[in-house]
């Protein structure tokens, strides 16, 4: 294909999801999108951020801004992580392989979900050259559990992330509008298999902290808790053998009306009280986003539904070029802000805007 010929890709995070959902299922776009409940929650993550505004330094002499921060699982070259977010192949044909891909080319992290459509092995051998963490729900059936984390360190990955936020699964309506239960023909969750099946993820309200323990003796990777949102939960979380925590609430897809995690990161940040770096996801969809939350104390942010937009907008191409968007915004912003790094950015430079 020569260059003429290559397909024009949208400018901005907007017209990717504009393409998106032009392009997939009204079934998949809406698993996609859609959120628990009345999706009080996956409204909020996004308002959040328009409420805050930066407010910069100037004449700080702090030269071209590097966007590069180190994590328990690896450095990434800027602070913005791929987060875990199921069946890619819905979104294009190459699955995870694309979007691992795409994230080595932006020199980030992809965290792997367990309910990927490619399994972790194969996202490895497609993307050599990226970091990635696996994205676990803790089984029920521990040794099964402990197959699993074994495939994925076998597969290289440099952290584990459990996520804590789901005893049960969240109630999606527009799920249930479409009749949207399984996947269609052809496609698993290709880290479920065991044998010649595929097992379905067991959410289970039995999880307790003695299984992130039992983990924790399990494997000497680093684990990221993911779903932490109430303070309370900080100290234990640490105490359990907890490498990092990713302030979130699964996208607004698991219980509606909690609040924004920006507007939680705070507080979750200060019960962390430095231990531990602390992250988030929800609602970032542009640099500014990122900027205000690594201000607010953030050591990183992770995007799920912009990079799916990516991928299904134009595949491995449109996957990095959502994440090349939002490295060249952060950068941007950082350099706007006064700021060297994102070092530099403290809760002093944002202001509630209404």
């Amino acid at each position: 294909m020569t260059m003429s010929t290559v397909p024009r890709l949208p400018a901005t995070p907007r017209e990717f999801e504009e393409e998106a959902r032009a392009r997939l299922d009204p079934a998949h776009y809406d698993y996609f999108a859609g959120g628990a409940g009345d999706e009080v929650t996956l409204r909020a993550n996004e308002a959040a951020f328009r409420r805050l505004a930066l407010l910069p330094r100037v004449l700080r002499g702090a030269g071209e801004p590097r966007t590069e921060v180190a994590l328990p699982g690896g450095r990434a070259g800027m602070p913005v992580l791929v987060a875990p977010t199921a069946f890619h192949r819905l979104a294009d044909p190459e699955g995870e392989r694309a979007t691992a891909r795409a994230a080595a080319a932006n020199e980030t992290i992809m965290m792997v979900s367990m309910a990927s459509t490619v399994g972790v092995e194969d996202v490895a051998a497609a993307a050599p050259d990226a970091v990635l963490w696996f994205q676990l729900y803790v089984q029920t059936d521990m040794p099964f559990t402990e197959t699993v984390v074994r495939r994925a360190e076998a597969a290289g990955c440099a952290a584990l992330v459990v996520t804590v936020d789901s005893p049960a699964r969240g109630v999606r309506e527009r799920e249930l509008a479409h009749g949207f239960h399984d996947l269609p023909d052809g496609l698993r969750c290709e880290n479920l298999r065991d044998g010649a099946a595929v097992r379905p993820i067991v959410m289970s309200p039995d999880i307790g902290w003695e299984h992130i323990d039992r983990l924790r003796r399990m494997t000497d990777l680093p684990i990221v808790l993911k779903g932490i949102m109430n303070p309370a939960d900080v100290r234990p979380a640490i105490e359990h053998g907890a490498a990092a925590l990713l302030v979130s609430n699964h996208g607004g897809r698991q219980l509606d009306t909690l609040p924004a995690t920006l507007d939680m990161l705070p507080s979750v940040v200060a019960a962390a009280g430095g231990a531990v770096p602390v992250l988030l996801d929800g609602g970032v969809r542009r640099g500014t986003d990122v900027v205000k939350a690594l201000a607010l104390g953030a050591a990183a942010v992770a995007v799920g539904r912009p990079v799916l937009w990516g991928l299904a907008a134009g595949g491995e191409r449109g996957a990095a070029r959502v994440l090349a968007m939002l490295r060249a915004e952060v950068r941007e912003a950082l350099a706007l802000c006064g700021c060297a790094s994102p070092a530099d950015l403290d809760p002093s430079m944002v202001r509630r805007a209404c």
